[in-house]
């Protein structure tokens, strides 16, 4: 087999294997022992936030109460209970007794 064709024939199997594997990256961060790979502060020292941490804290939990507020106050579009308005109605309108009494 010639340079040539050895050539053609094997390149895209290669990129093939650099693809899957993802080109000459390592793969994953080595362990450092730390949370989240942040050194201890020193005694007394205040973490500065990243750029995004106040735009993600007050983003995420603005859209949950914004939320929890739109489900609490949802129309109510359940069938029984707009049966429930539609029978009462037309028995209303019948002169029917919508008020159920205690028998003795």
């Amino acid at each position: 087999m010639s340079a040539i064709a050895r050539t053609f024939t094997r390149t895209p199997f290669r990129r093939a294997i650099q693809i899957r594997r993802g080109g000459h990256h390592e793969g994953y961060n080595q362990p450092t022992g730390y949370l989240f790979g942040e050194k201890p502060l020193a005694p007394g020292a205040k973490r500065v936030k990243e750029d995004w941490e106040p735009l993600f804290f007050y983003g995420f939990f603005g859209s949950m109460i914004f939320g929890t507020a739109l489900v609490y106050y949802k129309p109510d579009t359940n069938v029984h209970t707009w049966a429930y308005r539609e029978a009462k109605a037309r028995m209303a309108a019948r002169g029917e007794t919508v008020e159920y009494k205690k028998q003795e």
